[in-house]
């Protein structure tokens, strides 16, 4: 298949055509999560929206090694050089040792990826797993002269890198306006400018995680961390640099400037941001607390929820936006997204159900190749799910008699559905109730029983109260010339 994937491109703020720089291998690191809290909402989308990037370029023939990193140390309180390690702090007030914290909240995080139906990456290194990596990447930045040492810690010396680079190539930020902008904090004063960066930060007497270097016992700085990552598994250039668009500024920005300096070129080639999502118009996080938990979500106990969503409900309402717009929370908009997809679902038991007829009256030529226009147009999930829904409009006219189509057609709406569904959205089929809970069909056929043999009597209203009381508890009957079928809406 001719790839002619367009993505855009965080560095150049433009859509590019992708082309890897070492084909058919493409390396894609994504920046993985905290692990000092439950996974979140906020979690999901840049693991769904990398998670679909994955799979689409593995469907296109690629082969891809994917590695998303496992922060657990030097990520201090409020993205800062200075304050208490965030793994560490939880350590102390749980009374824990730090990697006790990290090992229970990746599985956590893990496990919840996995009720995503995300697949796992190919290599998920944790930062404490490379000290000796990133104090030899220190050691780089040193020897070219620039960073420096104070007071036992290590900084990026950013003024002097803008010289003769730019410290705001991907972000849009000028040096001048971070002189004016940046505040003054408590520990600063170790710095040359307030907006240098630490590469090594000195253990405070209670600082728990510490290692041994050349300038001090202490502990990597939070953006060293990937960068050291990347080089190791992807090389010193790579084709795909991912992450949340909160990580652009500083995070990415600092990457950069770090592997130009260590590696005398910038570290990837196309740099894609996935969009927050909100709530009341308002980035969720953790540090905010505004963010509901994803095993919340899937058992219905937070307060801000009116009921339960599943995780494929969840992952549906991620997809539905493009991964570079902003996504707000509403119970309506996952209501409707669940709505969406168990519609999805059912047309993919009814495609079984057709019979072929002779000639077709529905032109379903180009509907396959406009579900590849839209993934390669910046994987422009929204666009794929509406041609998706065309596909389901022609199953259920077909099933309704209104439209007939040939087995060639049938075919194709199967592989269609398929694929596009199943292999590259990620969706998953869940439980039906009827066929998965006994009980409940059993229970059922005897109240279709009551409700056929009152009909038989012409006891209209025992036959009205049944069906009144089944679609009040979310249970529609629809009566046909072979009986009376349900399901649940």
């Amino acid at each position: 298949m001719e790839n002619n994937l367009s993505v855009y491109n965080t560095l150049t703020r433009q859509k590019e055509l992708f082309v890897p720089l070492n084909p058919p291998l493409v390396g894609m690191y994504v920046c993985g999560p905290t692990v000092y809290g439950d996974a979140h909402l906020g979690h999901s989308r840049p693991a769904i929206t990398f998670d679909l990037l994955f799979r689409y370029l593995r469907h296109l023939g690629y082969k891809v090694r994917y590695v998303r990193n496992i922060t657990d140390v030097g990520h201090l309180e409020n993205d800062a050089d200075e304050g208490e390690d965030k793994i560490a702090k939880k350590a102390r007030l749980e009374e824990l040792e730090p990697m006790e914290v990290v090992q229970y909240f990746t599985d956590r995080y893990h496990a919840a990826m996995d009720k995503l139906n995300v697949l796992k990456p190919s290599i998920e290194p944790r930062a404490s797993g490379h000290i000796i990596e990133q104090i030899a990447l220190v050691k780089s930045i040193l020897n070219a002269g620039m960073g420096y040492e104070s007071k036992g810690s290590v900084y990026f010396d950013v003024e002097k890198y803008n010289q003769k680079n730019n410290y705001g190539i991907l972000s849009g930020r000028k040096i001048e306006d971070l002189l004016s902008n940046t505040r003054e904090l408590e520990g600063q004063d170790d710095k040359r400018n307030s907006f240098d960066f630490a590469l090594w930060k000195k253990a405070q007497p209670e600082h728990i995680m510490r290692w041994p270097s050349d300038w001090s016992d202490g502990f990597p700085g939070w953006h060293l961390e990937c960068s050291a990552m990347s080089k190791k598994y992807l090389g010193e250039q790579f084709d795909i640099h991912g992450g949340g668009m909160d990580l652009l500024f500083p995070h990415h920005e600092s990457e950069i400037a770090q592997s130009t300096v260590a590696n005398h070129k910038t570290p990837a080639k196309y740099w894609l941001h996935n969009n927050m999502i909100t709530i009341n118009g308002q980035k969720m996080g953790k540090s905010l607390g505004n963010f509901i938990q994803l095993d919340e979500f899937f058992e219905g106990r937070h307060p801000a929820l009116e009921k339960a969503y599943s995780p494929m409900t969840v992952r549906f309402f991620i997809l539905q936006a493009h991964y570079r717009s902003p996504l707000d929370f509403s119970n309506e908009a996952l209501q409707a997204s669940e709505k969406g997809f168990q519609r999805l679902m059912k047309s993919i038991v009814t495609i079984e159900k057709l019979v072929p007829a002779g000639a077709s009256t529905v032109d379903i030529s180009g509907l396959q190749a406009r579900c590849y226009e839209a993934m390669n147009d910046d994987l422009n999930s929204p666009i794929l799910i509406a041609h998706l829904f065309d596909a389901v409009r022609i199953i259920n006219s077909a099933a309704d008699k209104k439209e007939s189509l040939t087995e060639s057609d049938i075919n194709l709406l199967r592989n269609l559905v398929h694929t596009f569904v199943f292999d590259i959205l990620g969706l998953l089929p869940e439980s039906d109730p009827q066929a998965g809970n006994q009980v409940i069909t059993s229970l059922m056929n005897i109240i279709l029983d009551l409700r056929r043999e009152a009909r038989a009597n012409k006891d209209w209203a025992t036959s009205d109260r049944l069906r009144d009381a089944l679609t009040q508890s979310g249970i529609s009957i629809k009566d046909t010339k072979d009986g009376a079928t349900w399901e649940v809406e």
